[in-house]
């Protein structure tokens, strides 16, 4: 785990021109954080899908017409972390709940801080485009990233899922968060 670093990080909205460097640290985070949880060949698939994930996070990034949030943190002008989200347009929740889609960060800053001042303006965007929920998906075997999130105020709710991909099979925990003013 990191310590705190003294570099500047500026958190800040992600825009298409980041979409490789977003790509770059979600394929260093993969392998770091997965290793041992998932099986090698699903990793090794999710990092070679880089081109095509670029191709599709510049698209993303660059509509006008998305309903959602996306940032990234840079130190020394190097993207090191980025979150997006957006509407839950699938669980039952309610109409007035936000998903996170993705959170990653360059291994060499877990532990700085950086990954909690990202979430945070995460959320701080979805309580300012009313949403009053939120939720999202972990890996159930990832006691990290469960611990990072229920530092944070989140906590399972009960649902769970299983996505069957090559090469094996992602078992998620959902995670809930009330937004907004206690």
């Amino acid at each position: 785990m990191s310590q705190p670093t003294n570099r500047v990080v500026r958190i800040r909205p992600a825009l298409p021109r980041d979409a490789a460097a977003m790509t770059g640290a979600h394929a260093r985070s993969w392998r770091a954080t997965y290793a041992g949880l998932l099986p090698d060949s699903m990793i090794d698939d999710v990092v070679a899908a880089r081109g095509a994930r670029t191709a599709r996070w510049r698209a993303l990034l660059a509509d006008p017409e998305r309903r959602g949030g996306s940032f990234v943190a840079v130190i020394d002008r190097r993207v090191v972390g980025f979150v997006f989200w957006g509407p839950d347009e699938e669980s039952e929740v309610g109409p007035a709940t936000a998903l996170v889609h993705a959170i990653y960060l360059d291994p060499d800053v877990i532990g700085s801080g950086i990954g909690r001042s990202l979430f945070e303006a995460a959320v701080d965007d979805m309580v300012a485009h009313g949403f009053a929920a939120a939720v999202l998906w972990v890996l159930d075997s990832n006691e990290r990233a469960r611990r990072f999130y229920e530092a944070a105020g989140w906590l399972p709710d009960g649902a769970v899922k299983t996505e069957r991909r090559p090469g094996g099979d992602r078992h998620e925990v959902r995670y809930a968060r009330k937004l907004g003013r206690d």
